[in-house]
């Protein structure tokens, strides 16, 4: 009997080791998980502030990282809110997760720098901004250009005709038919490289020929006062819109009316908020810390947070401008 009882206990501890092991062991897969909403007042801050009234600006993370063996062989193992997504999502073809870093790290800075350029522009501050060339926001995954582009390279030039904005880029394209070869000129880290694309057509117009990229303005940005934003490692673009908001508030805008106000969204320079990724937890985060309301990019973006928002008030915008707008005319009070 105590020889039996024995090898129950050495199974049961084979059992727990090879547990453990399959829950550090990683997989292929990625796994997005509810982060945080937390406030801005400390991690923003702006010359000239003003003293601020009670309320918040939240920003909201998401938790990325690979998902378990375990997690894999027993999926209700995996957190509440959760979202599986292949690696080749995150890190495309010849990519590792340390280029990965850097690229967020990256996104998060010129989205600092562009978040203080719209704020202060929609306040009637002067704010330099020299055009260099169209910025890379994302790339389909289903045309030719995916082969070619990524997110984060400037094109400069279009067959050899220089192109400093999105609008010059477009109507350089919009002069070739759809599969047509076009030569695009790209800025990538320190390198200038040339690459060789088919034109698609447009799902609106199948006679338009495109690239099948999304592009804002990229440029040498001035502002007139200092601003420093500080978010520690967290990554990503996805924090312009509450950045942009926090400064307007610092700068005396009432934005949140004793309320606490959670937000996300990609800014682009003109004020236009872009899509992001991750609304089920950023939506799941932002109900948990219990704020007033949570101000999202329009269209997808907006149906998915209201999916997930419960009793969560979810304000869709489609740019800044409508943000500040919004906020400082409403009627809610806390």
């Amino acid at each position: 009997m105590k020889r039996f009882a024995g090898i129950l206990v050495a199974l049961g501890l084979i059992g727990l080791a090879a547990a453990f092991t399959l829950w550090i062991l990683p997989a292929e897969e990625f796994i997005f998980t509810p982060g945080n909403a937390k406030p801005l007042a400390e991690r923003v801050t702006v010359e000239g502030a003003r003293p601020i009234e009670e309320g918040d600006v939240y920003y909201v993370d998401v938790f990325v990282r690979r998902t378990t063996r375990l997690e894999d062989l027993l999926p209700f193992l995996r957190p509440e809110g959760s979202t599986v997504v292949p690696e080749q999502a995150l890190l495309p073809a010849g990519t590792s997760e340390a280029e990965r870093d850097r690229q967020t790290a990256a996104e998060m800075s010129r989205s600092e720098l562009v978040a203080s350029a719209v704020a202060l522009r929609a306040l009637g501050q002067d704010v330099v901004a020299k055009p260099q060339g169209a910025l890379v926001i994302d790339v389909a995954s289903d045309v030719p250009a995916a082969a070619e582009i990524d997110s984060g390279d400037v094109i400069v030039a279009v067959d050899g005709v220089a192109v400093q904005t999105p609008d010059e880029l477009r109507r350089e394209i919009g002069r070739r038919k759809p599969r047509d070869e076009v030569e695009l000129t790209l800025q990538r880290d320190d390198e200038t490289l040339k690459v060789s694309v088919k034109t698609v057509a447009s799902p609106e117009d199948p006679n338009r020929a495109i690239v099948g990229i999304r592009v804002d303005q990229q440029a040498d940005i001035e502002v007139p006062i200092d601003i420093d934003i500080d978010l520690g490692r967290v990554g990503g673009p996805s924090a312009g819109l509450p950045f942009a908001l926090e400064i307007a508030r610092a700068l005396g805008r009432d934005v949140t009316h004793g309320c606490n106000i959670a937000a996300t969204g990609e800014l682009a320079l003109d004020g236009t908020v872009l899509s992001v990724g991750g609304l089920r937890q950023k939506t799941i985060a932002a109900r948990n810390a219990d704020v007033d309301a949570f101000v999202v990019p329009a269209g997808a973006n907006a149906e998915e947070a209201r999916q997930h928002a419960g009793d969560l008030e979810v304000i869709p915008v489609e740019s800044f401008q409508q943000a500040l707008r919004t906020l400082t005319t409403t009627g809610r009070k806390c």
